[in-house]
C-alpha cells in the first residue's frame, strides 16, 4: 500500500506526535508499504521525507499555500491514503486534509490531543461554515478519553476509531529480577511545560510524603525540560525537597535504565490524551498512578496495572498507598512484568489502521460528488 503521511512536525523536533508518526513510518516500511511523509518541519536527510517549508517567525510549522503544495503532490503520486496527524490546532495537517478531499482521495485523521471547550467550539463553527462532516473523513483517536469529545462534534457521520499509540512493548519488557533500593523510588517522566502542570505535581510528591511514615524512606525523580524548570527548582529549594531530582532530558536508553530502579511511576496530567511514557513504564513492570479520566486508564486499571484517581486528593492517596503499602506495589508490579499490552503493540496498531484505511476507501468512494467539501485551508 502507498500511504503518505502528513504532519505540522516531525523529525528533527523531538516530540510526542513527532516521535509516534516516525515509528508508525518505519513500522509501515518494514511491513512491506511504501511511505512517504509531507511536513512543514525544517531539516534534511530523511528519505521520503518532503518539507513544505516557508521562512515565518519561529519555524512555525506552516506554509500559507500549504494546501496547493500538498495537492500537487498527491494529484501527481497517486497514494492509496493519506494519513493526516494533528493536535488540537494543526494548520499544515488541515490543509492536508482539504488536499486529499480535492484530490478525491481516501483519508484517515489521526487526533493525538485531548479536544478541551475551546477547540470543540471552533470545529463545531467550522462545520457550520464549510461542512467539513461530509467530506467523507475517517477519524481515529489515541484513547476512548481522546475519542469522547471528538465524537460529540463530529457526529455520526464521521466514523471515530481507537487506535492506540503504538510502543515495542518487548523492547521494554523488563530482564531479571527488579532491582529493590533502601527508598521507594518514585518517577515521571514528561516535557515540563505550564499545561502539564509540574509545579503542582511536586505538589503532589510532597503531600503524599506527608502521608507516609517517616520510617519508609523516598525518593523521586522527574525526567524532562521545559520552560516550567526554573520555576520547579524554585519550589524545590523554597520547600527543602531535596529528596526529588530534576535531572533534565534522557535518552530512551537513559529512560529504560532508570525504570529499573523505580517503585511507582506518577502521570498526573488531567489532559493526557494518551500517555505514552506510562505505558513505557507499565511495559516495564512499574505500578502506574494516573487520572481515570486520562488515556491512561485505557492501558491501567484499578488495582491491576495502578491506581487511578479522580481528584488531587486521590493521585496523592493513590501514591503514598503505594508507598505504604510494599505487597500491593510488588503484586501490582508482578503483574504488568507477566503481562504485555497488547493493544499499544505495534502489530495491533498496524493492524487498526489498516482497518481504517479500509473503511477510508469506502468513505471517500461514497462522498464524491457530494456539495459542502469546500474548506476554510
Amino acid at each position: 500500500m502507498r500511504i503518505l503521511h502528513v504532519s505540522d512536525c516531525y523529525l528533527p523536533r523531538l516530540g510526542g506526535i513527532e516521535v509516534q508518526v516516525a515509528d508508525l513510518v518505519r513500522v509501515q516500511r518494514e511491513a512491506g508499504h511504501d511511505v512517504e511523509v509531507a511536513t512543514a518541519t525544517p531539516g534534511d536527510g530523511l528519505p521520503g521525507v518532503h518539507r513544505v517549508v516557508a521562512r515565518l517567525p519561529f519555524d512555525l510549522p506552516v506554509h500559507p499555500r500549504g494546501t496547493t503544495h500538498l495537492i500537487r503532490r498527491m494529484t501527481a503520486e497517486r497514494p492509496d491514503v493519506v494519513h493526516v496527524h494533528a493536535g488540537a490546532a494543526s494548520p499544515f495537517a488541515w490543509m492536508g486534509v482539504r488536499a486529499a478531499v480535492r484530490a478525491g482521495l481516501p483519508v484517515v485523521v489521526t487526533v493525538h490531543s485531548m479536544w478541551d471547550p475551546v477547540t470543540r467550539g471552533a470545529y463545531r463553527a467550522l462545520q457550520s461554515l464549510f461542512q467539513w462532516r461530509r467530506w467523507g473523513l475517517v477519524a481515529t483517536a489515541v484513547s476512548e478519553a481522546a475519542a469522547r469529545p471528538i465524537r460529540a462534534v463530529a457526529g455520526p457521520n464521521v466514523p471515530v476509531l481507537v487506535v492506540s499509540n503504538g510502543l515495542d512493548v518487548s523492547a521494554w519488557r523488563p530482564t531479571g529480577e527488579p532491582a529493590r533500593g533502601e527508598a521507594v523510588h518514585v518517577v515521571a517522566v514528561g516535557r515540563l511545560a505550564p499545561r502539564k502542570q509540574p509545579v503542582r505535581l511536586l505538589k503532589l510528591l510532597e503531600a503524599a510524603r506527608a502521608r507516609v511514615p517517616e520510617e519508609i524512606a523516598m525518593r523521586a525523580t522527574i525526567v524532562g525540560d521545559g520552560p516550567a524548570r526554573g520555576r520547579m527548582e524554585r519550589h524545590l529549594r523554597t520547600r527543602g525537597m531535596d529528596w526529588v531530582a530534576l535531572p533534565g532530558r534522557f535518552s530512551r536508553d537513559q529512560i529504560k535504565d532508570l525504570l529499573a530502579s523505580a517503585d511507582v511511576f506518577v502521570a498526573p496530567a488531567p489532559r493526557e490524551s494518551f500517555g505514552l511514557a506510562a505505558l513505557e513504564a507499565r511495559s516495564a513492570g512499574i505500578p502506574v498512578v494516573a487520572r481515570m479520566q486520562s488515556g491512561v486508564a485505557d492501558f491501567v486499571r484499578p488495582g491491576k496495572e495502578g491506581l487511578l484517581g479522580r481528584t488531587f486528593d486521590e493521585l496523592v492517596t493513590s501514591v503514598a498507598t503505594l508507598a505504604r503499602d510494599s505487597e500491593l506495589r510488588h503484586a501490582i508490579a508482578g503483574h504488568n512484568r507477566a503481562t504485555e499490552p497488547v493493544k499499544s503493540s505495534w502489530p495491533a496498531v498496524l493492524e487498526g489502521f489498516g482497518r481504517c484505511y479500509e473503511l477510508a476507501a469506502e468513505t471517500s468512494s461514497a462522498s464524491r460528488g457530494l456539495p459542502g467539501t469546500s474548506g476554510p485551508f
